[in-house]
């Protein structure tokens, strides 16, 4: 059995959380040691990638040294002993929450956001908070009172956003899974530029209570991992339904190469076209739109849909920041950014609002007949790799825009419609930055996407790689 005084160099890193678990019950490591062990690793990922807002030792290893206990007693749940982290938009009772703003510096919860209290009553250990983009708004996790988190692959680039601060702790062996939020792609972009898994079940399966809202419409708990089977491993636990069999025997793929008025980038559309190859040893695929079959209608469906997501964050963001606090406190303590946003939100009005939740209808209905025939969506999850830090803009081919368009507008109209979608890393070229492939299923069908999405995932090959960068971490 491991002990707590074993060398941390020597500690025998799982390779996955099923893996841990296994440890952990055959008594090869204690939850002690491989909290220990988290704690130090996410301590160094706090210091040279900013992943981390808040660690806590002491409630960590109190927390462990009770599943050791419970490991002892065969009495261990679901998740005993598994080291986990928040991101800080998520209230965590003890543990100051900050939702990445300076303005609630001090911030300390009486309570568990509901899905913090899922996981830990399965016996999960929060061993502390990854960074976010003040209060989830925007997709690099750069702060001007905190620091810019990094992508631990490139550290001149960024880790995507939201929840960046997660996916960079799992891509530098902080932790093997996380939690995070995605309102419009939150948890699938870092995972995609990190080179993790994100995934986000459809609409309301997991709780918001206990989450500072952006926009409560959008708004999705999601969760993060090395790989589908991290995921799967926290989504079982916590109610979401894995089908016992092949899910998948004969699924019908509707392949999306290209979402106007943003391109993928000539490294994306290779991977993505690899890909599918790959997957059509296996699956019937259909392709989509404009760069496949003709079809007028799929092509316009997207048109519209950008510009009511974000006419729907602005504001439902608006109303919920207005509601708490005066002008004065969100000029002073809130970053320019934020502040640029909220008077951008005070002129709006139920018209706006009215039109993008009209668009919204009628898209989430062409979506659902789209799907009809299909059993998935596969589509990139980002068109290009991550931008550098500094980036105010990003060019693909002919077209410009900024780093915010770029990077959601493949992700945020599932959102808007609530399906469930999940990002799994796709091969990389020559050491390249990392990409991404999207899979999107129905509403309710949340089980059986993590099952193809691992089988996806089998056949890609994409496990290995990330594994033995971690291990070497």
């Amino acid at each position: 059995m491991v002990t707590n005084d074993q060398p941390s160099g020597s500690f025998p890193h799982p390779a996955g959380l099923r893996h841990a678990l296994q440890a952990l019950a055959s008594r090869q490591i204690s939850a002690t040691g491989l909290t220990e062990e988290a704690l130090r690793r996410a301590q160094a990922s706090r210091q040279s990638v900013n992943a981390f807002a808040a660690i806590d030792r002491e409630r960590a290893l109190k927390a462990a040294a009770e599943s050791d206990r419970r490991y002892g007693e065969g009495s261990q749940r679901p998740l005993e002993g598994l080291p986990i982290a928040i991101k800080d938009l998520i209230d965590t009772r003890g543990i100051e929450t900050l939702y990445g703003s300076a303005a609630y510096r001090g911030n300390v919860p009486a309570a568990d956001a509901d899905i913090v209290k899922a996981l830990t009553g399965c016996g999960a250990i929060v061993i502390g908070k990854t960074t976010t983009h003040e209060f989830a708004w925007g997709v690099t996790t750069a702060s001007p009172s905190f620091g810019d988190t990094l992508n631990p692959l490139d550290h001149s680039r960024i880790p995507g956003g939201s929840s960046g601060g997660a996916a960079a702790a799992i891509a530098d062996g902080a932790v093997m899974a996380g939690v995070g939020t995605d309102t419009g792609g939150s948890v699938r972009i870092p995972a995609a530029l990190c080179g993790v898994v994100g995934f986000k079940p459809t609409l309301g399966t997991l709780s918001t209570r206990g989450v500072f809202p952006l926009a409560p419409t959008c708004d999705h708990v999601g969760l993060l991992g090395g790989q589908v089977d991290d995921v799967l491993v926290l989504a079982d636990a916590v109610g979401i339904g894995i089908p016992r069999s092949d899910a998948s025997p004969s699924a019908r793929l509707g392949i999306i190469r290209h979402i106007a008025p943003v391109p993928p980038s000539p490294e994306i559309a290779r991977a993505f076209d690899d890909a599918v190859e790959r997957l059509a040893q296996r699956f019937a695929c259909v392709d989509l739109g404009s760069t496949g079959r003709s079809d007028v209608m799929f092509d316009a469906m997207f048109d519209a849909i950008f510009d009511a997501f974000a006419a729907i964050v602005l504001i439902e963001g608006g109303i919920e920041h207005f509601r708490r606090h005066d002008w004065d406190r969100i000029a002073t303590q809130y970053n320019p950014e934020t502040v640029d946003r909220l008077r951008r939100a005070q002129a709006m009005d139920l018209h706006a609002y009215a039109a993008a939740q009209q668009a919204r209808r009628l898209f989430t209905a062409r979506l659902h007949e789209v799907m009809s025939t299909l059993d998935y969506l596969v589509l990139p999850t980002c068109p290009c790799t991550a931008p550098p830090r500094d980036a105010g803009t990003v060019d693909i081919g002919n077209w410009t825009g900024t780093v915010r368009q770029a990077l959601m507008t493949y992700t945020a109209p599932f959102n808007v419609a609530g399906f469930p979608a999940i990002s799994i890393p796709l091969p990389s070229r020559d050491g390249g930055l990392p990409s991404a492939l999207q899979i999107v299923a129905r509403p309710g069908g949340d089980g059986a996407l993590l099952q193809v999405a691992q089988q996806m995932e089998s056949m890609l090959g994409t496990v290995s790689d990330r594994l033995h960068r971690t291990r070497l971490a």
